[in-house]
């Protein structure tokens, strides 16, 4: 199907309950949909919007454009949780049909303020002749919709593109400060600063000066946070030429650990370091409960197609990760409450060679003695997913070339890490592996689509043991 811009600038408000009840029947028949992740019950999600802990639940929206799997008018979807584990449904919050967001809710960030959830999120608009304006506005959530509170941001100040977007907001020593992915009219990414003492508003800082210059020609979604003492600056710079193992991906995300002077608006950091060395992970947003740091990505990323476009829809969110920095060393591991969703083991062995029948969600882990190894997901006949290990060179290769029904091959289908290993952890849905590397030393997402068919697992390598358990 070719959508017109008609077509994909049409609101939710403009569609008939007959047609969203057809495009519904059109997802559930996918063999893809997913049994405990984030997906959209139509269309197409993205970015992870407005993260936060009020009232008792974790908030999470997202980008969503529910007529097709395609980039168009965006809409925030919400849903919730206690634990970060099972989400409950609470439908569309805030659907755009203010001038400024006349052309779609772009990303935005959560905070609460005044004993109420707030968001920030940009606004996107267009003019007769198509050209882009973006502004930052405020809304408020009541009633479980977002009510637009003012623009707090009209403007995009001297210097930059309309490519300014996806604001983050904290609050530190009595300010709210909002972090915003930019770039310059020289086409060169990086992020600025604002700051306000009540929400209205905003004074605009400056560009905060990295050792990143130049590095890729946008950068979205930032995110400022502090972990052990430390500043981490995570965003997603577009533009980064492929260099040995990493930046493979159309996009890439990654993160910087230093310190942030808000009155100098320096960043002294290391090295930018890659968040997923995956095929599927892009525009990640963290939010803090109970001096907790979580991490939830897209997984997905724009400008590709998926086989599951031709059911009407497209993406997930991640699985919920905890972040830390422990002796120097960044750290991301799955939260603890995914345990609450196993039910029976389905193997429990250890050797040098294993196999089992696997269900078509569940929960591995692997502990090796470090020697060589392969092992083999999704195996039907010869098709499967293959993580190796070569302890020779300390590679951990991914690789889906054989996979299920091939997409974006034009990126490669094979991730490499080179890293000692001596576990995995992994999480397999219909239709996505996360795996975790030694305690959350290093993390790989990514989509896969196989067959409709029983499947099975095999190991071969050194002395291992293997744990599985179903998730219904």
């Amino acid at each position: 199907m070719t959508w017109t811009k008609a077509e994909r600038y049409r609101s939710l408000r403009d569609v008939s309950a007959l047609d969203m009840e057809t495009l519904r029947a059109k997802t559930a028949a996918s063999p893809w949909r997913f049994g405990y992740h984030i997906q959209p019950p139509t269309g197409l999600l993205n970015d992870p919007n407005g993260f936060t802990y009020f009232n008792g639940e974790y908030h999470m929206f997202y980008q969503w454009f529910p007529l097709g799997p395609v980039h168009g008018l965006k809409h925030w979807y919400h849903v919730t949780s206690t634990d970060l584990v099972t989400w409950t449904d609470r439908g569309v919050a805030l659907v755009p049909e203010t001038t400024e967001d006349s052309h779609g809710a772009y990303s935005g960030s959560g905070f609460v303020a005044d004993g109420e959830l707030h968001v920030m999120y940009t606004g996107n608009h267009r003019t007769d002749d198509w050209k882009r304006h973006a502004s930052q506005l405020i809304g408020v959530l009541r009633d479980g919709k977002i009510e637009r509170r003012n623009v707090a941001i009209p403007d995009v100040p001297s210097g930059y593109t309309e490519h300014f977007r996806d604001p983050k907001v904290w609050l530190e020593n009595g300010f709210y400060y909002a972090i915003v992915g930019a770039q310059r009219e020289n086409e060169t990414g990086c992020v600025v600063l604002y700051r306000s003492s009540d929400l209205n508003d905003w004074t605009f800082l400056g560009e905060v000066k990295t050792g990143l210059d130049p590095f890729g020609y946008m950068w979205e979604c930032p995110d400022v946070f502090e972990l052990n003492g430390q500043h981490v600056l995570v965003f997603s710079p577009q533009g980064i030429e492929p260099d040995g193992h990493r930046y493979h991906n159309i996009y890439q995300s990654g993160y910087l650990i230093g310190k942030l002077n808000v009155e100098t608006l320096t960043f002294t950091h290391g090295a930018f370091e890659e968040l997923d060395f995956g095929f599927d992970f892009y525009a990640p947003q963290t939010t803090e409960h109970d001096g907790r740091r979580v991490l939830v990505g897209w997984m997905g990323l724009p400008e590709i197609e998926y086989p599951t476009d031709r059911f009407g829809w497209a993406h997930a969110l991640t699985l919920p990760r905890e972040l830390s920095i422990e002796n120097g060393e960044f750290k991301q591991r799955p939260v603890e409450a995914m345990a609450k969703l196993r039910q029976r083991e389905f193997i429990n062995a250890s050797g040098t060679s294993l196999t089992a029948m696997t269900p078509d969600r569940y929960e591995l882990e692997l502990t090796t003695d470090g020697s060589d190894f392969t092992l083999e997901l999704l195996q039907v006949e010869d098709e499967s997913l293959v993580i190796r290990y070569d302890a020779t060179s300390r590679a951990l290769t991914i690789d889906r070339t054989n996979a299920g029904e091939p997409f974006a091959t034009e990126f490669g289908t094979t991730r490499t890490k080179v890293i000692d290993v001596n576990a995995l952890h992994l999480f397999v849905d219909s239709s996505s592996v996360e795996c975790f590397v030694n305690d959350g030393e290093a993390v790989a997402t990514l989509r896969v689509f196989p067959s409709e068919l029983d499947k099975g697992l095999r190991y071969q390598g050194g002395t291992a043991t293997l744990t599985g358990w179903t998730y219904e």
